[in-house]
C-alpha cells in the first residue's frame, strides 16, 4: 500500500505542476504592468534563522510589512495573520475568546510563534501552543515571517509552521507613538511606544491596553445573556547594546495579564465564567561575528500563571515555565555554501491546584548545509537529534531546493520544494489528565506516546522588478498517532493509530496596477482526512482573501477593502455529530488620513455586509462593526 501511494502521489504531483506552469504562463503576459528600475534583494531569517535571499529559499514563506499591519488596522494579531494563504482562524465568540491559527489544516498547537526571538508559549495550557487570543496587534511591528508547514525543524522537532514577528529596533533620536483607539462594544485601544539607539546601543519599549465589553459570545446562554467583555495589557522591551563592531547583547522582555469572560463552566454549569493569565517572557541573547564565523548564545524563561472563577468561586489554577538554553552558530565554508549548526535545552514544568507537580526535560541538537548548486540552484540538507525525558530519542530532518532563472524581461521564474519531518511528544497536561481523579476507561487504559509528522510542498513561482507576483504550492501533510480528547465519553485523551492527511493548493497573486492602486489575493484549497477517513473539523475547504489597495499620490490617503470567503467547512457537536457550517463572505474596508507629518486619523468597519456566520458551532460572531482613532507620532 505505501508504494502504491508513493507512485499515486509522484504523478499527482507532476499534474499539479503541470497545471500550475500552465497557469502561470498564460497569466504573465496579461498581468504585466510598467517596469521599473529599482531592485532590491529582500532578506528573511525564519526559513534557516539566519539572514538569506528569499529567492534563494526552498521552503514557503509569506512576509507582512508594517505598513500593512497599519492599514488594515485590526486590534488581533489572528485578523492579520488570516489575510494570509493556508491559514484558517477558528474564534470562539469575540476579543480574548479560545482562538485556533491552523497552518495548512494543522492544530494551532503545532504552530511555533516567535516574538523578537522569543517563544510565546503556553506551559500551563493543554498542549503548551501559543495564546492567540491574547496576541493583539500594534502599530510597532516590523514584519511577520510566516514559514508554512512541517519544515520548521531547525526551531524544533514539533515546529509544523512558524509565525517570527518582529518588533521594531530603536535607532536615531528618540522618537515615540501614541495611539488611541475606540469602537463597537465599547472596545477601547491604548499604545504607545518610545524608542531610539545609536552606535553603541538601543531601546524600544511599547504598552497595550485593550478592553472591550464584548457580546453573549455562547448561543446556549440564554438565561443570564451577559456581555462577556476582555481587557489585556501587554509591556514589550527590547533593548541591544553593541560594546564593538561585532558583538550584540539583547534583552527582550514581554508581560501579558488578561482577564476574559466566557460561558459554560463549572458543574453544575454556570455561565458567569471567568478566566484571567499572566504571562512573562523573558530571553537574553549574546550575537559575536568573528570572520567566517557567527555565534549566538541565549537564555530564555518563559512563565505562566492561569485561574478560573466559577461564579465567583476559585476552581481552578495551574502554573507553568518553560527555562530554554541555546546556542546556534553558523559558519561560511566557501563562497557558495554555509553550515548552520547549534543545541539547545528546553525545560518544562507544572504546577496545578489538582495536585500535579511535573516537570522534563528535552535537549536537541541540528545541524544544516546550505549550498549553491550551479549558477541558479540552491540546496539545503538538515537532521535535528531530540533526546526526551519521557519518549527517547528522535531524528527529524528537511531538504528543500530552489532554482530561478532571471528572463529576458528583468523577471523571475522559481521552482522550490522542501520535505520534512518531526515528532511532538505528548505534554504534561495531557499524560497527567490520563492518570487523575476526572479520567476514566477508555482514557485510562490508553499509553500515549509521541505523534509524528511529515510533509511536503512543490511550488512555482513568477516575479516582476514592478512588483508583480504570481505563485503557486501544492502541499501535502500527515500527522500519524495523533492525540486527541475524547469528545464521546469525555474520559480524557485518547489516541489515534491512523494517519491525519492535509493536502491542497495555495494560490497567490500581488498585482500593482498603477503606482496608486494594488490587486491582491490569495486562496487555499485544502482537503482533510482524519483517522476515520473524514473532513477533519473546522478545516474549510476553499479560503480566498481578495484586496483592493490604493494610496494617494502623495500617501496621505490609504485605503484597503478586503474580500475573505471560507466555504466547505464542518463542526462536531457532543451527542448530535457532525454539522455543516454556512459558507460565509465577509467585506472588510479599513482607511488610514494623515492629516500631517505628526497626526493621523484610521478607520475600521468590519463584516460590512453584517454577515451571520459561525466558526465555531455554538458561538456567535461580530456583526457590522465599526472602529476607529488617532495615531500621534513625536520626536
Amino acid at each position: 500500500m505505501r508504494v502504491r501511494y508513493t507512485i499515486s502521489a509522484r504523478y499527482r504531483i507532476r499534474f499539479v505542476l503541470s497545471k500550475i506552469a500552465l497557469f502561470l504562463l498564460s497569466a504573465v503576459p496579461m498581468l504585466l504592468p510598467a517596469q521599473s528600475s529599482e531592485f532590491q534583494e529582500e532578506m528573511i531569517v525564519v526559513s534557516s534563522r539566519i539572514e538569506t535571499p528569499l529567492r534563494t529559499v526552498g521552503t514557503a514563506v509569506s512576509i507582512i510589512t508594517a505598513e500593512d499591519i497599519q492599514l488594515r488596522g485590526y486590534n488581533s494579531m489572528a485578523e492579520v495573520l488570516r489575510t494570509q494563504p493556508g491559514i484558517g482562524i477558528s474564534n470562539n465568540g469575540g476579543a480574548g475568546k479560545p482562538t485556533t491559527v491552523r497552518i495548512r489544516g494543522e492544530e494551532s498547537y503545532r504552530t511555533l510563534v516567535m516574538i523578537d526571538g522569543i517563544k510565546f508559549a503556553d506551559p500551563s495550557g493543554t498542549q503548551v501552543g501559543p495564546t492567540f487570543e491574547h496576541l493583539i496587534s500594534t502599530n510597532r511591528i516590523e514584519r511577520i515571517e510566516i514559514l508554512r508547514g512541517a519544515q520548521g525543524f531547525i526551531y524544533g522537532a514539533d515546529a509544523g509552521g512558524v509565525i517570527n514577528i518582529l518588533t521594531r529596533t530603536g535607532a536615531g533620536p528618540v522618537e515615540g507613538e501614541a495611539n488611541i483607539g475606540f469602537g463597537k462594544f465599547n472596545t477601547q485601544k491604548l499604545d504607545g511606544a518610545v524608542s531610539g539607539g545609536n552606535n553603541e546601543g538601543d531601546f524600544f519599549i511599547s504598552v497595550s491596553d485593550l478592553s472591550s465589553d464584548g457580546y453573549n459570545s455562547r448561543t446556549s446562554d440564554t438565561n443570564l445573556m451577559d456581555d462577556d467583555g476582555y481587557e489585556n495589557t501587554t509591556l514589550h522591551t527590547k533593548l541591544g547594546w553593541e560594546p564593538t563592531d561585532n558583538f550584540r547583547l539583547q534583552l527582550v522582555a514581554r508581560n501579558t495579564d488578561a482577564n476574559n469572560k466566557f460561558d459554560s463552566c463549572g458543574f453544575p454549569t454556570t455561565n458567569d465564567c471567568t478566566g484571567s493569565i499572566s504571562q512573562t517572557l523573558f530571553k537574553l541573547s549574546g550575537n559575536y561575528e568573528a570572520g567566517k564565523f557567527t555565534h549566538l548564545l541565549s537564555m530564555g524563561v518563559t512563565d505562566v500563571q492561569r485561574s478560573n472563577l466559577w461564579a465567583g468561586v476559585n476552581s481552578f489554577m495551574t502554573e507553568g515555565n518553560i527555562r530554554h538554553a541555546e546556542y546556534m552558530g553558523s559558519v561560511k565554508l566557501s563562497a557558495i555554501s554555509t553550515l548552520v549548526y547549534g543545541a539547545d535545552l528546553n525545560k518544562e514544568h507544572v504546577v496545578s491546584n489538582s495536585g500535579n507537580n511535573l516537570e522534563r526535560n528535552q535537549t536537541g541538537s541540528y545541524l544544516e548545509y546550505q549550498s549553491q548548486v550551479g549558477e541558479n540552484s540552491f540546496l539545503t540538507a538538515g537532521a535535528r537529534y531530540d533526546d526526551n525525558d519521557d519518549f527517547g530519542k528522535h531524528t527529524s530532518v528537511r531538504i528543500s531546493a530552489a532554482q530561478f532563472k532571471d528572463l529576458d524581461d528583468r523577471s523571475t521564474l522559481k521552482y522550490r520544494a522542501s520535505y520534512g519531518t518531526g515528532f511532538r511528544a505528548p505534554s504534561l497536561s495531557e499524560m497527567a489528565y490520563n492518570t487523575g481523579s476526572l479520567a476514566f476507561p477508555p482514557a485510562t487504559d490508553t499509553s500515549v506516546i509521541e505523534e509524528s509528522s511529515t510533509g511536503f510542498d512543490v511550488g512555482i513561482e513568477y516575479t516582476r522588478v514592478s512588483g508583480l507576483y504570481v505563485g503557486a504550492t501544492y502541499f501535502n501533510q500527515k500527522i500519524e498517532n495523533e492525540i486527541f480528547f475524547d469528545l464521546v465519553s469525555f474520559s480524557g485523551y485518547l489516541q489515534s493509530f491512523g494517519t491525519n492527511l492535509s493536502r491542497g493548493i495555495e494560490l497567490i497573486v500581488e498585482y500593482p496596477i498603477t503606482s496608486q492602486w494594488t490587486v491582491l489575493g490569495n486562496s487555499t484549497t485544502n482537503d482533510t482526512e482524519n483517522r476515520e477517513g473524514l473532513q477533519r473539523i473546522r478545516r474549510p475547504r476553499q479560503l480566498t482573501n481578495i484586496g483592493i489597495r490604493f494610496s494617494s499620490p502623495n500617501n496621505r490617503f490609504r485605503l484597503l477593502a478586503h474580500y475573505r470567503a471560507s466555504k466547505g467547512s464542518v463542526d462536531e457537536l457532543y451527542g448530535i455529530g457532525r454539522i455543516p457550517l454556512n459558507d460565509y463572505h465577509i467585506l472588510d474596508i479599513s482607511t488610514v488620513y494623515a492629516l500631517s507629518e505628526t497626526l493621523e486619523t484610521y478607520g475600521r468597519l468590519e463584516n460590512v455586509t453584517d454577515e451571520d456566520y459561525q466558526e465555531v458551532i455554538g458561538f456567535r460572531s461580530a456583526g457590522l462593526s465599526a472602529y476607529g482613532g488617532i495615531r500621534i507620532r513625536f520626536r
